[in-house]
């Protein structure tokens, strides 16, 4: 795991690489790898690596060139199958030097191009300069597990990092917002696709590759996510399913121990982590290290759990608890850290974590990935039922009596539960993708963006504010017409791409590599394409993976409902630490923006600290804020 940089000017623009510029880029991510630090400039391209050493540990450095000094690589990530081709590179005539990678990688590059790509199984980001075609060459791989940023400028320049502060360093952009990602960072907590918060800094998509060629630049999409066609399922049990699975399963595990240096894992005492100490407690000689985050709040502490796999398993436990103090004085070093708002509380958890994992390994597995792969969050069924059930009920039930049912549910308390419930149901709204799906599970719904935009706000972003542009745009796009399969395709392009920027960025702020066996695409490939009720069957979730896990796992961890991370912040904005949303939320500062409308987020405050839950919006609204003064005026 290790920060990447670099620049190609096109010869319209006359430029050579300075590297003292190229090395500001690359330093301020020093902590992306601290181990060791590399710089290539020839002429008009430029390329960066700083290195966090965990294979080959003594050799491999970057950036690294092939045997002619024709191409030359900077890479972040592991490639888990890596010396799998070695014998027939070597037959191939390659000369290998090391035993890492990196060196793989280029080798391959060399024998195929593009094409590359295709063999590597792991995580990557990585740059290949080819002079012999003059093309700089850069992939990403098919998740996205691993960040890339760029900016191609009006000039054809290209500039690129495995962080976007990097490409600050060079003063391509002037960090302004991106007003038109606007609307879709306040619904889904962080912008999808390829946009950023950042004006004219975008991510490569992942599983795709770019190649720039003085001034023009190609994007091309190497693998997506494929459900259909389902496998065939007619002889097979639900035992023969669960063996097959499991064994994949093992396999994503069992690669992800690569490694020449310690290894652990976090453990939450959920289902996915502790399905991951089950099984690498069985492929390791020694106690397997593990690491677990809560707060003294009992509703945010799930130690309990931890500790119970952890006895199971004969781990080495390490726990840390995070205090309100502790938490708030790490936001804005964090907030940098991740270049964008954080989207999840649970974020600042994460780096306490990791950093106490540092402290033993260098190398940590987590269980990202399976909630979107296996239908994990209890809102697939909750929206496949209020589809069904909803459907009848507009068909059949007259307009006049579906209006008084939602009058009826509008004069519940406000703080009912019930009433909470049934409005987001197809008795209070139409039942349709949009309503049921994406606008309840928004964080700030359509209708509540088209009440807290400034007039001015709107004028940038355009006459017409959907929010949900870019999901709707992969749910339309997912090659199957199973309504389950587009929810879970829609999520693993955009809700599962922020959790996966939140693990790198967090644990990279600790200088350790984190590692995802749930998103080996083996597995994904397999899981997208076994039946529906090998996922979600009722209301069971992740129906295969409890299933592999019967007997192995303690009854307790399989039964137990899914918490997320718990982080009290609800009750911390509304008591003792409400005055860091005065500060930043209520701000004159803040307010004059102009962004939002003032009355808006004053009463929404309002309506936070007299009981209703808006936890998730002033995170939002705080984080923003936060953001704007530390990279859109460069407060430090």
């Amino acid at each position: 795991m290790c920060g990447i940089n670099g620049i190609a000017f096109s010869s319209g623009s006359k430029k050579q690489i300075n590297k003292a510029m190229l090395a500001a880029m690359r330093d301020v991510i020093l902590h992306r790898g601290p181990d060791d630090a590399g710089l290539f400039a020839a002429g008009n391209v430029g390329l960066g690596h700083r290195r966090l050493a965990i294979v080959d540990v003594a050799h491999g450095q970057q950036p690294m060139f092939n045997q002619d000094k024709s191409c030359v690589i900077v890479y972040n990530g592991e490639v888990y199958n890596h010396a799998d081709y070695r014998a027939a590179l070597e037959a191939k005539g390659c000369e290998f030097q090391t035993h890492c990678d990196t060196e793989t990688i280029l080798h391959l590059y060399e024998k195929y191009g593009a094409k590359c790509v295709d063999y590597l199984r792991g995580m990557f980001a990585f740059a290949v300069w080819d002079d012999r075609k003059k093309e700089l060459f850069i992939a990403r791989d098919r998740l996205g597990v691993k960040p890339l940023y760029y900016v191609h400028d009006a000039d054809g320049n290209l500039f690129f990092a495995s962080e976007i502060k990097a490409i600050l360093e060079t003063k391509a952009v002037t960090p302004e917002l991106n007003y038109a990602a606007l609307p879709d960072y306040l619904a889904n907590h962080a912008t999808c696709g390829d946009e950023t918060l950042f004006a004219n800094v975008k991510r490569l998509p992942a599983g795709h590759t770019l190649t720039w060629k003085d001034g023009a630049i190609r994007l091309e999409k190497f693998w997506d996510l494929q459900f259909e066609p389902k496998l065939n399922g007619a002889k097979r049990s639900d035992q023969d399913w669960t063996a097959e699975w499991f064994e994949l399963f093992q396999k994503a595990v069992e690669m992800r121990l690569m490694a020449d240096v310690p290894l652990g894992m976090f453990l939450s005492g959920g289902i996915d982590s502790s399905a991951i100490a089950a099984v690498m407690s069985k492929l390791v000689a020694e106690p397997i290290k593990t690491f677990s985050v809560a707060f003294a709040e009992r509703e945010a502490n799930e130690f309990e759990f931890a500790r119970l796999v952890a006895a199971a398993f004969k781990t080495e436990h390490h726990e840390i608890i995070v205090s309100p103090e502790e938490f708030f004085a790490a936001l804005p070093k964090l907030i940098w850290h991740e270049d964008e708002p954080l989207a999840h509380p649970s974020s600042v958890a994460l780096n306490f974590v990791s950093q106490l994992a540092s402290q033993h390994v260098k190398v940590v597995l987590t269980g990202e990935g399976s909630d979107e792969t296996l239908a994990g969050y209890g809102r697939y069924a909750k929206t496949l039922l209020n589809l069904k059930y909803g459907e009848t009920y507009h068909k059949f039930a007259p307009k006049s009596a579906r209006e008084f049912v939602a009058e009826r549910i509008e004069n519940l308390p406000l703080d009912s539960k019930v009433r909470h419930k049934l409005r987001k149901s197809f008795f209070s709204i139409e039942p349709n993708i949009e309503n049921i799906y994406f606008d309840n599970f928004a964080v700030f719904p359509r209708k509540m963006q088209s009440e807290m935009l400034s007039d001015e706000t709107r004028a940038r972003i355009g006459s017409h504010i959907n929010p949900y542009a870019a999901m709707q745009g992969f749910f339309d796009s997912a090659e199957t017409t199973n309504l389950l399969d587009r929810m879970l395709y829609a999520d693993t392009k955009t809700y599962l791409h922020e959790l996966l920027m939140k693990q790198d960025q967090m644990s990279m702020a600790a200088s350790i590599e984190s590692r995802v066996p749930f998103l080996d695409h083996k597995l994904m490939e397999f899981s997208a394409r076994m039946p529906d009720n090998l996922k979600l069957r009722g209301k069971t979730t992740k129906f295969v993976l409890r299933e592999a896990m019967r007997g192995i796992l303690p009854d307790e961890i399989l039964t137990r409902k899914k918490m997320g991370f718990p982080v009290p912040i609800g009750k911390w904005f509304r008591n003792e630490y409400k005055h860091l949303i005065d500060e930043f939320v209520l701000s004159e500062r803040a307010l004059s923006r102009g962004i939002f409308k003032a009355d808006f987020i004053r009463n929404l405050v309002e309506r936070h600290r007299k009981g209703e839950n808006h936890d998730e919006r002033l995170w939002a609204l705080l984080n923003f804020e936060i953001w704007q003064r530390q990279f859109l005026e460069n407060e430090k």
